[in-house]
């Protein structure tokens, strides 16, 4: 008997009727004769309330207490989903995340799953029951309720079925798996079937919002298969997978792109050890994420200027900091927020010569000029004008034949 691990994203239990349409997934892989797992996301909209709540009470709400407010969305979603199933007959109850235990360990809000006492769960399987586990939380060395932050609630899923060795995990949500790239800025965009670990955590960390980095990072990790579905359809969803079996030898497998980047220029700093990191020292210690790097030495190899971008929201910090420190000398600094970020993602440029190459020239034949560039072995990033995000990734889905 396959045992099977079901997450449902709070947009697929945003109302009851959505809720019903979980349960009759839930059904239909029990009556297939499957032991079932469930962990459920909170309400749509819940969390975001509860939010909302605790800063009308406090600026500085406690951080335990903050976790313990935000983890009371699943238990609701949770009950709900497990009354529904004893109404039409399955045996299910809900279990919040301390009375199986799940053990987590790290900050509160930041989280991380180390170990869940599987024992009582598949005990209650065997017996022909289905549980209902609240995701997004766990509870830390002091039995205090901890939350794991953005994305939460599908790493829950993914340790639950590494701790119940599991055959399958299905990550139910409002699209129908993974596209080449956002359906919503080019229409040609294409539902991916199978895709690797590394190629998601790319797509993930450069604007896929279907699964959040450090989920499947987790997936990765622990050799967990991930299918990510809709709740809303019957469509085929996208396999993430570690086995090279069955894939295709597509080149590029996506395109992603960000909208929220800034770039900043520091020009005429002087070229000597050490310069580089006073210069993010102290963005780091303020926990502003430096993405692209770029520095250009000047012919007298005196002077070098610095180009870097960040999160745009973090741009006014950024400039207060590089102002105030007394460690730099400069002649210039200079902001620009309209920028955006797309790259190319795919193992096969690994050893297929010629990508970087054909990715500029299809932007050059779209008049599109490039003012970053960023690689790995299977990502390259270029940073364009965000006027023109649309229009590249259209030339580039087209280059890499993946319309």
């Amino acid at each position: 008997m396959k045992t099977i691990v079901l997450k449902f994203g709070g947009t697929s239990v945003g109302s009851i009727e959505r809720i019903k349409k979980a349960i009759k997934i839930i059904s239909s892989h029990k009556k297939g004769g499957n032991n079932v797992a469930v962990i459920s996301s909170a309400m749509s909209g819940v969390t975001n309330d509860l939010v909302k709540k605790s800063k009308l009470i406090s600026n500085n709400f406690d951080k335990a207490e903050y976790d313990s407010l935000l983890a009371t969305g699943e238990q609701a979603s949770c009950a709900l989903i497990a009354g529904g199933l004893n109404d039409i007959g399955l045996k299910s109850r809900s279990w919040l995340s301390w009375q199986i235990p799940i053990l987590t360990s790290g900050p509160h809000s930041g989280a991380r799953i180390e170990n869940i006492e599987s024992k009582i769960l598949i005990n209650y399987m065997k017996l022909g029951g289905i549980p209902i586990i609240t995701g997004f939380q766990g509870i830390n060395s002091s039995s205090r309720i901890t939350t794991l932050g953005r994305g939460g609630s599908d790493a829950s899923a993914i340790m639950l079925a590494k701790f119940l060795k599991a055959d399958e995990c299905i990550i139910y949500t409002d699209v129908d798996g993974i596209y080449t790239t956002d359906p919503r800025l080019h229409k040609k965009a294409k539902k991916i079937k199978k895709i690797f670990y590394d190629e998601m955590l790319e797509m993930a960390s450069l604007g896929s919002k279907v699964m959040q980095p450090t989920s499947v990072q987790d997936a990765k990790l622990n050799n967990i298969n991930i299918q990510v579905k809709s709740s809303f359809i019957k469509k085929p969803g996208t396999l993430i997978t570690g086995s090279k079996k069955e894939f295709s030898n597509q080149i590029i497998t996506g395109i992603s792109s960000t909208k929220n980047d800034a770039k900043i220029t520091i020009v005429g700093v002087k070229d000597k050890p050490g310069i580089a990191a006073s210069i993010f020292k102290p963005l780091s210690e303020n926990l502003i994420n430096v993405d692209m790097v770029v520095q250009n030495i000047s012919l007298n190899g005196k002077e070098t200027d610095i180009t870097f971008t960040i999160k745009s929201e973090d741009l006014k910090k950024t400039e207060k900091l590089i102002k105030q420190n007394k460690k730099i000398s400069y002649r210039e600094l200079s902001f620009d927020k309209n920028v955006s970020k797309v790259s190319i993602i795919g193992v096969g440029m690994i050893t297929t010569p010629g990508i970087t190459y054909r990715m500029f020239q299809a932007l050059a034949s779209k008049k599109i000029n490039i003012m970053v560039i960023s690689t790995s072995e299977i990502k390259i990033s270029v940073l364009i004008s965000d006027k023109n995000i649309k229009k590249a990734i259209a030339v580039l889905h087209k280059e890499f034949k993946l319309d």
